[in-house]
């Protein structure tokens, strides 16, 4: 029964995460674009914890090699992954992974502040972990370059780390049984 369970809420939060990628993408001149799905991948793991967090986040990825339009602006297949984006997307995992461990183990009562830091260092600092050293690579620039142009994504990461703290403190009242480790 649990692992049904786990493997529906995996599935559920693929499926959020796809469902964040049809929100428009604004595409920055540098080819990368900002989207929602970072706020599902802070989402899964702030909700479901770390292991149930990266398990969504590993089959939306691996629907996404199978080639299904889930990226934001329908993208989808194994070329995605050789692009710019293509460390951002496996960064999904790891973010997924940082959140959900931070959110369970951050030693904070006030469940807003713990999901909030979690968000922020796991679903940005995760994801970005990934993301900036493949982009810089693809593109063939500089790290440090990478960075200063990752800049520009932040305040918008912040917006979303602060919506799914949000959401989840929420969540996590309406459906504390979803804690479980």
């Amino acid at each position: 029964m649990t692992q049904t369970r786990d493997l529906v809420l995996m599935g559920l939060f693929a499926a959020v995460v796809a469902g964040l990628g049809l929100l428009p993408k604004v595409t920055l001149g540098f080819g990368v674009p900002i989207t929602a799905q970072t706020m599902g991948v802070m989402l899964a793991g702030a909700i479901l914890g770390a292991r149930r967090g990266a398990g969504a986040m590993a089959i939306f990825l691996v629907l996404v090699a199978l080639g299904l339009p889930l990226l934001a602006g329908g993208r989808g297949g194994l070329g995605v992954f050789a692009g710019p984006t293509g460390g951002f997307a496996v960064g999904f995992i790891v973010g997924a992974y940082l959140t959900g461990l931070l959110a369970e183990r951050l030693p904070l009562r006030m469940v807003f502040p713990r999901l909030l830091i979690a968000s922020i260092v796991g679903g940005i600092g995760g994801v970005y972990l990934l993301g900036i050293p493949h982009w810089a690579l693809v593109a063939d620039t500089p790290v440090s370059q990478v960075l200063l142009m990752a800049l520009s994504f932040v305040p918008g990461d912040l917006i979303k780390a602060c919506l799914a703290a949000l959401v989840a403190a929420a969540i996590h009242r309406g459906y504390p049984v979803l804690q479980r480790a």
